[in-house]
């Protein structure tokens, strides 16, 4: 068989597996063992365990599961709650301030877990609730969560920039500082979206001429704004301890990610009393199983990788696309849309390991920044996360507020994925909102 042959049968055999619902780290892992068995040296099959282990050795990767673990510690105390309410005091004279107050909030938590998914449960669970009282549609509330939790992948420490820095061989430091500028970006959107959309809702709500809790008032005094302060301390001792020390050059990526679980530990040892034994093991097991989950899918696409470049599919794939002769932005339309396209059925984590190979290589040949294009793949995988068929973050929501639905969550969501598609395209008009910041800082 040719090598367009071999690639054909990797592709439908994978999308095979994927279907079959197997999960996702069993279905990659096994596509490359049985190819290895049918196209490479029987002695390849005795190096797979040894493959995987010298991939998963990165001392990058060693960040990861730290950083897991300061998302953790903060996700399973009440921070979530006191940010938001602490936000929500300050900025509840500002029209559409509490929509505003949920999108702050998100993007802050989102900086100190790096998860999506425990973004919108923390934020969720009380600012979902706060604002269906205060008369915002359940659709709207819940969109707003879904898509401010997506922040997570993008604003350091990711997960995902992690992997990116891994796979495309860039700086870990570079790819941080350019996420902040995009995050901040898309915080702006969300949040001029959520006062707009505030005053659609008053404004029906005021021709309606019935009574609605959007028309009410709520003031708080200066007292319970400097009450509220104080929550937010933690949040900034946790932000600027981790930023600081990376960028102030005392610790490497891994030395930060080592120095913000610890932080995150005290903090929460420290303000919430969470230090006995029966409320730390909890963060313990389950920053233990979730690593554990990752690394085993980020283990089998790397080895699913190795076997598609061994094979020759990667390298034929990149020159197929190179001799296309695309123009420099239809050649990153074309890949953006097929990760798009990923995204109705893979998690971020798997599009980067398993494309990285084959799409890196033409842009880097056209001109394109690599770490700016992380941040603008980033951004795409980020809308993967809030429309279906996989929609994580939808799912989480529909667990917190189950009497939504998940058409009107689906629904709510749309608008922000429309915004998203607009910040993709300022961020490439205006590359020097996501590189200015590692230009200063590195040069």
């Amino acid at each position: 068989m040719n090598t367009l042959d071999v690639g054909l049968a990797y592709g439908a055999a994978t999308l095979v597996f994927l279907f079959s619902g197997i999960p996702i780290a069993f279905a990659l892992g096994a596509v490359a063992t049985l190819f290895m068995l049918l196209f490479m040296p029987a002695a390849a099959l005795d190096t797979v365990a040894q493959s995987v282990y010298e991939e998963l050795s990165s001392i990058t990767l060693l960040t990861i599961p730290l950083f897991i673990l300061k998302g953790a510690a903060i996700g399973k105390t009440r921070a979530g709650k006191d940010l938001y309410d602490a936000l929500h005091t300050w900025m509840h004279r500002v029209p559409g301030g509490l929509g505003l107050a949920v999108t702050i909030a998100c993007g802050l938590f989102a900086a100190m877990a790096g998860s999506s998914p425990a973004t919108c449960s923390a934020i969720g669970s009380s600012g979902i609730p706060e604002m269906r009282m205060r008369g915002y549609s359940p659709g709207f509330a819940a969109g707003l969560v879904a898509a401010g939790g997506t922040l997570g992948i993008l604003l350091p420490p990711s997960v995902v920039l992690i992997l990116y820095a891994v796979a495309s061989e860039q700086s870990l430091g570079r790819l941080f500082l350019a996420g902040l500028g995009p995050g901040l970006l898309l915080v702006v959107l969300f949040g001029a979206y959520a006062m707009v959309r505030w005053r659609f809702e008053y404004r029906a709500a005021l021709a309606r001429g019935q009574p609605s809790p959007i028309l009410e008032r709520h003031n708080y005094t200066m007292r319970d704004r400097l009450a509220a302060a104080p929550r937010v301390l933690p949040f900034l001792i946790l932000l600027t301890g981790v930023m600081g020390a990376l960028y102030g050059g005392i610790a490497t990526p891994s030395e930060t990610a080592g120095l913000g679980a610890i932080l995150a530990l005290v903090l929460i040892g420290i303000v919430y009393r969470t230090w006995r034994l029966k409320e730390i093991v909890p963060i313990f097991s389950g920053s233990l199983g979730e690593s554990g989950m990752l690394l085993m899918i980020i283990g089998m696409s790397l080895l699913y990788s190795y076997v598609m470049s061994y094979l020759k599919i990667s390298q034929g794939a990149a020159a197929w696309i190179v001799g296309l002769h695309l123009s420099k932005w239809l050649l990153l339309t074309a890949i953006l849309l097929l990760v798009v396209v990923l995204g109705f059925f893979l998690p971020p984590v798997s599009i980067i390991l398993m494309t990285a190979p084959i799409i890196l290589p033409p842009l880097k040949a056209a001109g394109f920044d690599l770490v700016w294009f992380g941040v603008i793949m980033s951004v795409v995988m980020e809308m993967g996360l809030i429309h279906p068929p996989v929609g994580l973050n939808i799912f989480v929501i529909n667990r917190i507020a189950p009497d939504i639905g998940l058409g009107p969550i689906i629904w709510g969501t749309l608008p922000f994925v429309i915004l998203m598609a607009i910040g993709v395209v300022i961020l490439s008009v205006v590359p020097g909102i996501a590189m200015w910041l590692p230009a200063a800082v590195y040069g």
